[in-house]
């Protein structure tokens, strides 16, 4: 009896979903736009938070010394540096290691290496160049350093490193702000519309709701079409919403790739498919199921 009963009321969801033919492509159409603004802030969080960890992985303290520090002096100082509370690694790179470094960097910048040449000295300064086992450690590294008040360093650049960190987090939170509040927007929207495609298919049956009312049908049989209707119109969206993001992320995957230092979006979207079509598909149904429960509540009276 039951499943006989689901089925009669997924029929009628069907039906009423084709009948407003119009109204369900708009709503099934703005969910999509709305679903894939909420794919993009995700896909968009993964890669900028595979950046950024990148970044931090990276970054390291570089301790520049003036020209023609001893190079004695340098190799202690590494010991030194070596004892400092996490620090995993110094490396020293001596003025002729960082001007064949230069060199190679630029060695399709012709102009570059023919001014290079005119120089009589190497403008390169030593360094030593630090890693920490934890990079929330690199202030605390950096302070020790300066302490120090060591006279023949010239700079430290820790500070450029984090001030990168530091944009690419701002814009990080700055991108999710937007783009919730793009969603936010195009969720009211999907909603409003849906709303009113389920007042119209209320209206529209409003001669067999009657029917049903003096046969003494239950609220869920009169109410339980326009709920899966919605279900209908948010899980359809995901489904769309999904087709559309795999070719686009694969065409867009080699470029990202390139451009990201090997980041395979691709392959990241299709290792983790299934999560994030539950994702989608929730939000969507979600999305359904809030529509249908208003205009139900609004229009629908058993």
């Amino acid at each position: 009896m039951l499943k006989e009963t689901s089925s009669r009321i997924i029929k009628s969801a069907v039906v009423s979903f084709w009948r407003n033919g119009w109204l369900s492509t708009a709503t099934v159409l703005v969910m999509v736009l709305t679903l894939f603004v909420i794919g993009g802030l995700l896909l968009s969080s993964v890669l900028m938070n595979t950046i950024l960890d990148s970044l931090e992985e990276r970054i390291d303290v570089s301790v520049y010394f003036l020209p023609n520090t001893q190079e004695e002096l340098i190799v202690g100082l590494k010991a030194d540096f070596e004892k400092i509370p996490n620090v995993s690694a110094v490396s020293y790179v001596s003025q002729a290691e960082a001007l064949e470094r230069f060199r190679e960097r630029h060695k399709n910048n012709p102009l570059i290496l023919e001014s290079l040449a005119e120089l009589e000295e190497n403008p390169l300064e030593a360094s030593l160049n630090i890693s920490a086992a934890d990079t929330s450690k690199f202030q605390e590294i950096v302070t020790a350093i300066e302490v120090q008040e060591e006279p023949t360093i010239d700079k430290i650049n820790f500070f450029e490193n984090q001030r990168a960190i530091e944009r690419l987090s701002k814009i990080m939170v700055a991108t999710r702000t937007t783009g919730a509040a793009i969603a936010a927007i195009l969720a009211f929207i999907a909603v409003l519309v849906a709303f009113n495609t389920v007042r119209l298919a209320i209206y529209t049956a409003r001669d067999e709701i009657n029917v049903m009312r003096l046969v003494g049908a239950t609220a869920w049989h009169i109410r339980g079409p326009f709920l899966i209707e919605g279900v209908i119109d948010g899980g359809l969206a995901a489904v769309i919403t999904a087709a559309i993001y795999i070719p686009t992320v694969w065409f867009l995957a080699p470029n990202i790739q390139n451009f990201l230092d090997g980041i395979n979006m691709f392959q990241y979207l299709m290792g983790h498919l299934l999560e994030f079509f539950a994702i989608l598909f929730a939000s969507g149904v979600l999305l359904g199921i809030l529509s249908s429960i208003l205009a139900v509540r609004r229009y629908l009276k058993v």
